[in-house]
């Protein structure tokens, strides 16, 4: 290709455990970050995977040209999120391409597809593929899009490139960064999504760390991001008071009309009391605590869509 992109593009590979299908990703990626780009890196992030996936990373390096490649080594299991984190604290591209997972179930003119999107304006854009999800995962995305306070609409993704201006304001927002996603969408830039249809349909086979990741990022995330706990624990708190002052028109009824045990009306008038006041005590704590939560993951600065200079 004689006119390539001037701009400078990272690609952000998540790996672990993907040594079946790692090499023709690889290959596939770098083919089109020299076919299509002046100047690319790709940065593959090795978590802590316990097969040969380290070794074919190296292997396939070998065959880049003008495209840097390198390979952070995490030293443990992070997962998908703080894997990236480093990923993205390491690149310098203009662009950045993320790969949350090495299944090539999409053309490879894709990649440019979301490139050339994000051109028109478009600060973030994914690309989703056109199947069925997992129930897990659209129970999650349903519940998520019900209790969260987003104009984005979550779907499962499998890449998605990101302009250098929504990673610094991110960066800003956020000083750690628990759900990507999430934090991409309340960032306030233009998001688009295009979907794709599966060239292969490719069985994901998640191990068990991952899965039990995948999990405990769900809840985390419907708990930071969703007001869910907060609903919860006022529907708990409006029921149990309800039930309080019950007890206590129960206990002055049974006081005045029956021959209750000595004592009995005072510790029951003094129970309900009790646990009224507990629970609206618990309902403020856990509005506070929202409160933080929201400052800390959810902060929102001024938001614009773009910038039009009108004089010369």
């Amino acid at each position: 290709m004689e006119n390539k992109e001037k701009n400078f593009v990272s690609a952000i590979v998540y790996v672990h455990n993907a040594e079946s299908r790692l090499e023709q990703f690889l290959k596939t990626v770098i083919s089109e970050m020299e076919n299509n780009f002046e100047h690319s890196e790709v940065i593959c992030v090795n978590d802590c995977s316990e097969d040969n996936s380290l070794g074919i990373i190296k292997k396939v390096s070998e065959i880049a040209t003008t495209t840097s490649v390198s390979v952070i080594n995490m030293s443990f299991f992070h997962g998908l999120e703080l894997s990236m984190d480093s990923g993205l604290d390491m690149s310098i591209g203009d662009f950045v391409f993320e790969f949350d997972n090495t299944y090539l179930d999409f053309y490879p003119s894709m990649i440019m597809n979301i490139y050339r999107r994000s051109l028109q304006g478009y600060d973030i854009v994914s690309a989703s593929p056109n199947k069925k999800e997992k129930f897990t995962s659209r129970m999650f995305y349903r519940i998520f899009d019900n209790y969260a306070e987003l104009n984005y609409q979550m779907t499962t993704e499998s890449f998605r490139v990101l302009s250098r201006r929504v990673i610094n304001r991110v960066n800003s927002m956020n000083k750690t960064i628990p759900y990507r996603k999430v934090v991409y969408a309340n960032c306030g830039l233009k998001t688009d999504n295009i979907h794709y249809d599966v060239v292969d349909n490719i069985v994901h086979n998640d191990d068990k760390r991952e899965g039990k990741f995948r999990t405990n990022l769900a809840v985390n995330s419907l708990l930071m991001f969703t007001d869910m706990g907060y609903r919860f624990s006022r529907f708990m708190t409006v029921l149990m008071m309800l039930m309080s002052v019950f007890t206590v028109v129960y206990s002055l009824v049974i006081y005045f009309t029956a021959h209750p045990v000595a004592g009995w009306t005072t510790t029951i008038l003094f129970l309900s009391v009790a646990f009224f006041g507990l629970f609206g005590i618990l309902t403020i704590i856990i509005k506070y605590l929202q409160l933080i939560v929201n400052l800390v993951f959810k902060r929102k600065q001024y938001n614009f869509e773009s910038i039009e200079k009108l004089t010369k």
